[in-house]
């Protein structure tokens, strides 16, 4: 099975600092509108007035870009990089800092998206509820393995036993997908298509799980803030959680918004032919060609 991913393991998590990976792919368009009743796209949250209000795609666009996505069945690394949104993500929880990210993420009014660990909802079983509030929640395994690694029965049980267990928690459907440390292969992606999921990577690497300190992780996302980006981060990480003192206040000045994932390329959308280019499809902006997530 060709490896088409990024192989670099984390650190251990903690009060520590952290690291990840990157890729890159992105594309363009704009926002979509939808009947009002549609329901809310799998994984994400808030109400159809506040999205109306903040200018946000509707539930309903949501829902049909990540159904587009879906059948399309490529990894995506960024969105169109047309707008001024960015997703921040943070992936491996529920940890010990998820409360204190959540609240320094609701003080600043930032939406993100998180990339939970099933063995870890025994940590926070009601964090991803929490988390969907502010934006949305994603499938990333039960166990975090090397999942080129598996055999295909394996690969299907890490998938489907993490989007059951989240969906429960969360109180939604769950169709987001992070491949541990971006590692994935065709046949990954197949995986994580026949279950609905849309395989989400990044463009963007803080490098917290590579052992940045908070003054790098900070650093490492700033020089990131263009449209379209996809910021990796872990919120198991005490380092990266203090690194949102700087983060958070810079996206005014970078003149960006972060959203959930779902907004961002229900707004953004990339093209088939941008998806189609890999990490080549994103502008290299604060990111690696490998990493870990």
């Amino acid at each position: 099975m060709a490896l088409v991913g990024a192989l670099a393991c984390c650190g251990a998590s903690g009060c520590g600092d952290g690291g990840a990976g990157s890729h890159g792919h992105g594309s363009s368009a704009n926002a979509h509108s939808s009947p009002a009743g549609a329901s809310a796209p799998a994984g994400g949250g808030s109400s159809p007035a506040s999205r109306a209000a903040s200018g946000l795609p509707s539930a309903g666009a949501q829902a049909a870009e990540l159904h587009r996505l879906t059948a399309l069945g490529l990894p995506v690394y960024c969105a169109g990089h047309q707008g001024h949104l960015v997703g921040l993500t943070f992936d491996d929880g529920p940890g010990p800092y998820t409360a204190l990210a959540l609240r320094k993420l609701r003080k600043h009014h930032v939406r993100a998206t998180f990339f939970v660990v099933g063995k870890e909802l025994v940590n926070g079983p009601t964090r991803p509820r929490a988390e969907r509030a502010i934006g949305a929640v994603g499938d990333h395994t039960w166990t975090h393995p090397f999942l080129p690694g598996l055999s295909a029965g394996q690969v299907h049980d890490e998938l489907a036993r993490t989007q059951m267990a989240v969906s429960r928690a969360s109180g939604a459907p769950v169709t987001l997908f992070r491949p541990p440390y971006g590692a994935r292969s065709a046949a990954i992606d197949r995986q994580s298509q026949a279950l609905g999921m849309v395989e989400i990577l990044w463009n963007v690497d803080s490098r917290d799980s590579e052992g940045a300190d908070y003054a790098g992780i900070a650093g490492n996302v700033e020089q990131g803030l263009a449209p379209g980006s996809i910021i990796l981060m872990h919120e198991n990480r005490g380092q990266t959680i203090r690194a949102l003192l700087t983060i958070l206040p810079a996206l005014a000045r970078h003149h960006v918004r972060a959203v959930s994932i779902p907004e961002l390329l229900a707004a953004d959308p990339p093209s088939e032919s941008q998806l189609r280019a890999g990490p080549q499809g994103c502008p290299l902006v604060g990111a690696s060609p490998n990493g870990g997530g």
